[in-house]
């Protein structure tokens, strides 16, 4: 019995001591694994994770291409700039430290609460900070001169994003702003280093907001470089480790021309309204200018929150492109469009006559539609229609005219729908047919809404961007390119073709000649403006109606108001018989079309054809 027990203890004693031997066996093989795996397999991977915890990547910001017209002139420059920056972890004393640097840098209030607020956070990782930006030349030389008394600051070179044009560009240019977004750009660094980047620019991080500053940013921003430090457990830099330098963004060479766009500033003068101007060789844009404009320079650079509210509550709308997204009845400078329309589908030709007497009735209702000259213009065809221009002749064309027919032939000529190539947010603008009248006002198309598109009044609108592609339909015959800011270099853009069957070449013939009437001839509506120039322009002027009158008696009372005056508008190429620029000119409560806005439009095609 005693035995049994025996053997009984001795064999439980046996498994216990299998099993603890067991289990420490198993503990040095999984130790040497992990040995094994820490010192020979996952080496690299844990000298990887330990060196991204010692070495610590942060940006370096990249300088933008600057921006150039079409003789290499610039436009938008990269100017330099100063900064006092200071190492704020040697700098034992802050009080004492701004309080000795006041007499040679001018501190205000604000950049003493900004730099006292990030000290402490800057000193305690070693990293720099700006103590002032944009250092005058007098506080440089100061500086210099004391620099031996203030060890832990110095003086480096920063960049602003400066036009020397920056209010008569300021819509096609557009401006930059800070951005919170670069981390994109290079997604290798965390998002939370991007805190300490290297900047090139004062005002920071930057990207384009609006104009070719927005279309073009890729272009123009080049890639951020990227500087490694040695960082420590504490998290502080130690030393710089390498450095990936920043691309540079390259350079954006404009068809615009920075005399023309100066000669549209100064004759449109301090009136609101738009000026676009186009090479017909090339296609490109010369002039976009609106009026009034911002300084991009400020807006780019900083601006004080009084003068940004000034800007936004101005009621000339300075921020509004009127020359991209201004809405415009086109008054008469639609009834060469009309007339093409009239002469493709054999309504008239240029032998038909009628008689001018002032005004049209409509055969239905015996409306009155009265022409702009009492007693009107007696016999007229199509060549003297246009001359006198004749509202008669065209409220006539355009009542036998099909709406849904006439409303595409005005959206094959540009019309409600994006011309340009790449423009800033350019507007459509409209041209109305019977299911949108439905849609919106739930009213049937009449006959009288026909009757007004005959002479660009009523539900049709423009945008002056819109007018000179138009323009350039009419100087070209039909053959044009379509319009765009940027010289695409040796690249050749596509020729667009305008044709119509019942439209040749005799057509075209004829309608120059009579667009070059219009101005050129005793009879026509802008002859006050041939004697502006030597050389021959052909065109058509405009007087777009804000309010519908019944007589001269009730326009003059209206006009009283300066609001409600009507625009004055022109469209005019040249020089003929070799047409080389069109262009578009739209001055807001102008009236007269030729004599307002015909001057403007010489004065530009001058500044361009005199080069």
């Amino acid at each position: 019995m005693i035995f049994e027990e025996r053997q009984i203890e001795k064999n439980n004693f046996s498994s216990r001591a299998i099993l603890l031997f067991s289990l420490i066996i198993i503990g040095l093989v999984a130790v040497l694994i992990q040995v094994f795996t820490l010192q020979i397999s996952g080496y690299s991977d844990y000298q990887l994770a330990a060196l991204k915890n010692k070495n610590y990547a942060v940006p370096v910001q990249s300088l933008r291409g600057e921006i150039f017209d079409r003789n290499g002139k610039v436009l938008i420059k990269n100017e330099p700039t100063f900064d006092l920056i200071t190492r704020p972890n040697l700098i034992l004393n802050i009080d004492s430290f701004l309080e000795e640097i006041q007499p040679v840098i001018y501190l205000s209030e604000t950049e003493k609460y900004r730099y006292t607020k990030l000290q402490k956070e800057k000193a305690f990782v070693n990293k720099e900070l700006v103590l002032k930006k944009d250092l005058s030349d007098e506080e440089i030389a100061r500086f210099n001169v004391r620099s031996f008394n203030f060890q832990n600051a110095f003086i480096a070179k920063r960049y602003r994003r400066i036009s020397d044009y920056p209010d008569i560009f300021s819509h096609v240019l557009g401006y930059t702003s800070r951005t919170e977004d670069d981390f994109n750009s290079i997604p290798e660094i965390p998002r939370s280093h991007w805190k300490d980047v290297e900047l090139t620019y004062a005002q920071g991080l930057i990207k384009g907001k609006t104009g070719l500053e927005e279309i073009y940013d890729e272009h123009l921003s080049g890639r951020h470089g990227q500087r490694v430090y040695e960082m420590n457990a504490k998290g502080q830099f130690l030393q710089p480790l390498s450095l990936t330098k920043p691309e540079r963004g390259a350079d954006l060479y404009t068809n615009l021309d920075i005399d023309a766009q100066k000669s549209a500033a100064k004759f449109l003068g301090n009136r609101k309204g738009a000026v676009v101007a186009i090479d017909l060789d090339s296609g490109g844009i010369n002039v976009l200018y609106s009026s009034p404009g911002y300084s991009i320079n400020k807006l780019s650079n900083g601006m004080s929150e009084d003068e940004f509210q000034a800007l936004i509550n101005n009621t000339d709308k300075p921020f509004f492109n009127r020359a991209l997204q201004g809405r415009y009845p086109p008054a008469s400078t639609i009834k060469p469009a009309i007339g093409m329309y009239g002469l493709s589908n054999n309504i008239v030709n240029w032998d038909f006559e009628m008689k001018d007497p002032g005004f049209f009735t409509l055969p239905e209702t015996g409306r009155i539609f009265r022409g702009w000259r009492k007693g009107g213009h007696g016999m007229v065809n199509m060549h003297k229609a246009f001359l006198v221009s004749s509202n008669t002749y065209f409220f006539s064309l355009a009542y036998q005219a099909d709406i849904t027919e006439l409303s595409n032939h005005l959206s094959s000529l540009g019309f409600g729908q994006k011309v340009c190539f790449d423009c800033f947010d350019e507007d459509k603008a409209f041209v109305p047919t019977p299911e949108w009248k439905y849609s919106i006002m739930n009213a049937g198309w009449l006959k009288g809404d026909t009757v007004n598109l005959g002479i660009g009044q009523g539900y049709l609108v423009a945008t002056p961007m819109q007018l000179a592609n138009y323009a350039s339909i009419l100087a070209t015959k039909g053959q044009f390119i379509e319009p765009s800011l940027v010289a695409l270099g040796n690249q050749k853009k596509a020729l667009k073709i305008w044709k119509d069957e019942g439209f040749n070449d005799s057509d075209w013939r004829k309608m120059h000649q009579a667009l070059l009437g219009v101005i050129e001839s005793d009879y026509g509506t802008a002859r006050s403006i041939r004697d502006l120039k030597e050389f021959q322009v052909a065109g058509k002027s405009g007087t777009a109606e804000l309010v519908s009158l019944d007589s001269k008696e009730a326009y003059q009372k209206v006009r009283t108001s300066e609001l409600l005056r009507d625009h004055s508008i022109i469209v005019a190429f040249g020089p003929m018989p070799n047409p080389r620029y069109a262009v578009s000119v739209v001055i807001e409560n102008g009236e007269s079309g030729g004599a307002v806005a015909g001057p403007v439009a010489i004065e530009v095609l001058k500044s361009l054809i005199d080069e």
